[in-house]
């Protein structure tokens, strides 16, 4: 009994031993086939490399400072086509909505009345002159027998009497012709003025012009035309304490440099305009100016009363920079920029912008010419880490982009070789992790 305990104890002995010897022999045969030393994480010290970001240089210009102010469109000269006599609208003689010229005929009334009137004021004046013509005599044959006192001066001043009131009947019988001939005249209804009219308020059929002038259509020009618009009276004021202290200098001949109207759409309408004036007084109410300018529109593109912004240049600023939009950020406490310093830690920086000028933000305070403020890789910042400054260029900043969109499909591409690879080098392990097993 005793023989079979050992020869049992040294039966699990050996095969303890066996299998040590089979995984030492395996750990050999890996090393020796793949194992690689690691590669060091990062540069020594274990820090990060300093990121790349895209930096502009700026340095001062001289632009001429746009204001955009809301402004609304309204024809040149408008005219109300009103009945000006009484009588039935027989004939509308245009098309709505075409271009008619001043003193064309629009509409017909009812004349029949008025050339009735005009016959009667004729057949009146015939009447006075010849009752003229007849004091006239009279009062002739008179002069002689008065100086021979064959007559009394009394019938002599009578003869004299009658031919000038003779002579008044004629001129109320002129003038009542001339009316007869006017009123027959606003029978035709004409344009006053030449350009667009609209629709018609009046059909035919309808009566006009009994008691009180009846319109009938609109008639508006609409080249050129007015452009009507608003500026605040502090940002006036601040615009002409900038231009006495010698910030800023008046534009020379705001009215050539002209005027430029954003439509509705943001588009920007081809024809400059000039201004004509600003008010003298400001509105109580919203304590603005109004300004006036003249806008050409000789294709009719331009309606009235449709609603535009207008950009005017009235000052020249000197030493202010010019950055891209992307590089500005705008919040509710005002507007900052990232500058990269000489350590190159990048820093935040308050600034004061102006308008918006060939897309870019006018910086008229807060830099210095020859900072470098960034404008592309805000979001491979690290709170103080330090970055590399590097030129930005908008065109090589949309190269960049698509090579680092490659560079993603190249490691990818890798990846996949390496998978690939995988299972070929994992046979030969598998068969040498066999051979001691034997």
């Amino acid at each position: 009994m005793p023989e079979l305990i050992s020869h049992f104890t040294k039966s699990i002995l050996y095969g303890a031993y066996r299998a040590a010897c089979v995984a030492l022999c395996a750990a050999l045969l890996l090393a020796a086939c793949g194992a690689k030393p690691p590669e060091p994480a990062g540069p020594p010290g274990g820090g990060m490399p300093p990121v790349e970001v895209g930096v502009l240089t700026i340095a001062p210009h001289t632009i001429g400072l746009v204001t955009e102010l809301p402004g609304r469109l309204e024809a040149s000269r408008v005219a109300q086509v009103r009945a000006r006599v009484a009588g039935i609208l027989q004939k509308r003689l245009f098309r709505e909505g075409s271009d008619v010229k001043a003193g064309q005929p629009l509409f017909e009334i009812d004349s029949a009345p008025y050339r009735a009137a005009l016959a009667s004021a004729e057949a009146s004046l015939a009447r006075a002159q010849a009752n003229l013509t007849q004091a006239a005599a009279q009062a002739e044959r008179y002069q002689p027998l008065l100086e021979a006192n064959a007559i009394s001066k009394q019938e002599y001043v009578n003869a004299v009497a009658a031919q000038k009131q003779a002579e008044a009947d004629v001129a109320a019988a002129k003038a009542a012709l001339q009316t007869a001939q006017i009123n027959l005249g606003y029978a035709s209804v004409t344009a006053p003025i030449a350009g667009r009219i609209g629709r018609t308020l009046v059909t035919e059929g309808a009566l006009v012009g009994q008691g009180e002038a009846t319109q009938l259509a609109l008639v508006q020009q609409i080249n050129p035309l007015y452009v009507n618009f608003t500026q605040s009276t502090a940002e006036v004021l601040r615009l002409r304490k900038a231009v006495e202290s010698g910030k800023f200098k008046r534009a020379a001949a705001a009215d050539a440099t002209g005027v430029r109207v954003v439509l509705e759409d943001g588009t920007e309408y081809a024809r400059a305009g000039k201004l004509l004036f600003a008010d003298l007084s400001v509105d109580p109410t919203s304590g603005q100016i109004m300004l006036r300018a003249e806008l050409p529109n000789p294709e009719g593109a331009l309606l009235p009363g449709m609603y535009v912004r207008v950009r005017l240049q009235q000052a020249q600023a000197s030493a202010v920079f010019q950055l891209p939009q992307q590089a500005v950020t705008r919040s509710g406490s005002g507007d900052s920029v990232m500058v990269v310093g000489a350590d190159g830690k990048v820093a935040p920086r308050a600034i004061k912008v102006g308008s918006i000028q060939d897309g870019q933000w006018t910086v008229l305070e807060g830099l210095k010419a020859g900072e470098q403020v960034m404008v592309d890789g805000f979001q491979k910042l690290r709170p103080g880490a330090p970055v590399k400054a590097v030129p930005w260029q908008p065109a090589a900043a949309g190269a960049g982009k698509a090579g680092a969109a490659a560079a993603p499909d190249a490691g990818a591409a890798k990846a996949a070789a390496a998978k690939a690879e995988a299972p070929k080098a994992e046979a030969p392990k598998a068969a040498a992790a066999a051979v001691p097993g034997k």
